[in-house]
């Protein structure tokens, strides 16, 4: 990291908020130093009943978590979370490179992880990319209301609905559709998706791609006939049903 990034801040000006939670203090100390370079306010918890405390005192608009802690797990650490109303992005830190503890933590409703060791760089542009996603900065749009069929989708408040009825998504979910709906009746392949939805170069990992594609049928699809098809040998296209 050699230039200055550009800064992130929330819509009121003040810091972008991170909480890193890691029982690792040297990985909390470097961790912290990479984030502040990027001006934002962090705060650190060194287990699980931390974690929760500090959230609900900082309200932090991204979390890094550590799915190994002493106390409890972070995949329990993020459902009490989400209980709480706490409703961030939040990127799991894992010393598991089994590709079902991967599938745990995005299923628990983690939007991103890495696995140690990481580079730092990297955890700073995955971050960047879900609190781009989550909206945490200004954005300036003609208008926010995206409407393919009877599927709408408003970038400001993040509110998607179907023939009128609620869909509610986290911030990998509501990019991964934004994408979608932005480009209706149009072949995207998975490298695409990735390209576009993650941001970074995901080692081909496209097996992802599946899982949140099929968040979304899940979700989406659910409210009425089936809107999101898989082209085979090609990726996925979004289209009105019936047209």
């Amino acid at each position: 990291m050699t230039d200055a990034p550009v800064r992130f801040t929330r819509p009121d000006g003040t810091p972008v908020r991170v909480l890193v939670v890691d029982d690792e203090p040297s990985l909390t100390d470097l961790l912290s130093m990479a984030l502040k370079y990027e001006g934002w306010d962090i705060r650190t918890a060194p287990d699980g009943q931390t974690a929760l405390t500090v959230a609900r005192d900082f309200r932090p608009d991204a979390v890094v978590l550590d799915i190994m802690l002493p106390d409890i797990d972070g995949l329990k650490v993020l459902q009490r979370m989400r209980a709480d109303g706490t409703d961030v992005p939040v990127l799991f830190l894992t010393a598991k490179d089994a590709l079902d503890d991967r599938i745990a933590g995005l299923t628990a409703g983690g939007d991103d992880y890495v696995t140690k060791p990481f580079s730092l760089e990297e955890v700073v542009a995955r971050l960047r990319g879900l609190i781009r996603r989550a909206t945490v900065t200004m954005a300036i749009n003609e208008s926010p209301l995206i409407t393919v069929g009877d599927l709408e989708l408003n970038e400001d408040s993040h509110e998607v609905r179907r023939a009128g009825r609620d869909i509610d998504l986290t911030a990998t979910e509501f990019e991964l559709l934004r994408y979608m709906m932005r480009n209706p009746k149009r072949v995207l392949s998975k490298t695409q998706i990735l390209d576009r939805v993650w941001d970074y170069d995901f080692g081909g990992r496209s097996s992802v791609v599946e899982i949140y594609i099929s968040y979304l049928r899940k979700k989406v699809d659910a409210e009425g006939p089936a809107m999101i098809h898989t082209v085979r040998g090609a990726g996925y296209m979004l289209k009105p049903a019936g047209a």
